[in-house]
């Protein structure tokens, strides 16, 4: 499908536009994409400033602001650690972030809203690449279960929305995320940034050896958080004839996969995160902790189709974070 973007007809520059989750890895990228591009009228506010877990607070703050565009980048994320040690915090802070975000804009009158949701949202097995169409077909990964169940929740209230209110609230749906603003915990990180703190510790340290979680074998999928940004705002930027035609076409399903259709192996991700840190020593596979999915790499053609294909490799995209981790934590 062709497709026109608002740029081309009437996304006014100065469009009053909510960033939920500012300061997060994705917020943060669409906010300097945003401002990049030249819009000057960004609406934020930290977590101390807006409880987003509160529901009056929310409903009191949107009805007062009544953006024209709202994005929803906030919400509770991590590894595998964290979703398995604090399951009961990963559903119930997603579901009231969504739910009150969601339910708030409409009654505020917002007709268009971004959800950022996440590829978790697929069966554990499904099949390779992982179609939209996959949502629902077979069980999830037990690791991040309740995270993954709020975020369908999200998407289906989405969905829910547009067929009895009329709203435009899409949804995009990204693989693996890393970049500047991520989270470099060592127990409650992605296991991207996790590797980047491990490999720059064990260099500085001059430890001969790196342990990394599991057999290497999982292969996962890599996208640059600024490409990442970069495909939220050009979705954002769609007219409203070219998101309804995109909504006929599929049937109403109402999110798109966002990534790069390319996957590598933990392993490789580990050789190419060390060549990059400068750690020489040896990688040892602990085989005790979990390996999660077996594979999760997003068939992006949808997005494709639409006019849209990320810019940034992973070793460069790697590069790049480390060499912001290295200003943040380094001086």
């Amino acid at each position: 499908m062709r497709t026109t973007t608002m740029s081309d007809s009437d996304m006014r520059k100065d469009a009053k536009i909510f960033i939920a989750g500012h300061q997060g890895l994705v917020g943060s990228a669409i906010f300097r994409r945003l401002e990049d591009l030249g819009y000057t009228n960004l609406l934020v506010k930290t977590r101390q400033e807006l409880d987003l877990t509160r529901q009056d607070d929310t409903d009191n703050f949107l009805n007062s602001e009544k953006p024209d565009l709202v994005v929803l980048a906030a919400a509770k994320v991590g590894g595998i650690h964290a979703n398995n040690t604090y399951p009961a915090e990963f559903i119930r802070d997603n579901l009231a972030i969504q739910t009150n975000v969601i339910h708030s804009a409409y009654l505020a009158g917002v007709k268009r809203l971004l959800f950022l949701g996440s590829s978790c949202i697929y069966p554990k097995l499904a099949s390779q690449p992982i179609s939209e169409e996959a949502l629902l077909t077979g069980p999830l990964e037990p690791t991040n279960e309740p995270y993954a169940l709020a975020k369908i929740a999200g998407l289906s209230m989405c969905s829910s929305y547009n067929r009895q209110y009329g709203t435009r609230y899409f949804a995009a749906m990204p693989t693996n995320l890393y970049g500047p603003n991520d989270n470099f915990d060592l127990q409650n990180s992605h296991v991207l940034p996790a590797l980047i703190r491990r490999f720059h510790d064990a260099r500085v340290n001059g430890d001969s050896e790196v342990i990394v979680w599991g057999t290497g074998a999982p292969r996962r999928e890599f996208l640059f958080v600024d490409d990442m940004a970069a495909a939220c705002v050009f979705l954002m930027e769609q007219t409203d004839a070219a998101m309804d035609q995109l909504m006929a076409e599929t049937a109403g399903r109402g999110f798109v996969n966002v990534g790069c259709g390319e996957d590598v192996s933990i392993r490789e991700l580990a050789e190419t995160v060390a060549q990059v840190v400068g750690f020489t020593g040896e990688l040892v596979f602990d085989t005790s902790k979990p390996d999660g999915t077996p594979r999760k790499l997003l068939d992006v053609s949808q997005l494709k189709k639409m006019g849209w294909e990320p810019k940034v490799p992973l070793k460069e995209g790697i590069e790049k974070t480390y060499r912001w981790f290295l200003s943040e934590f380094n001086g």
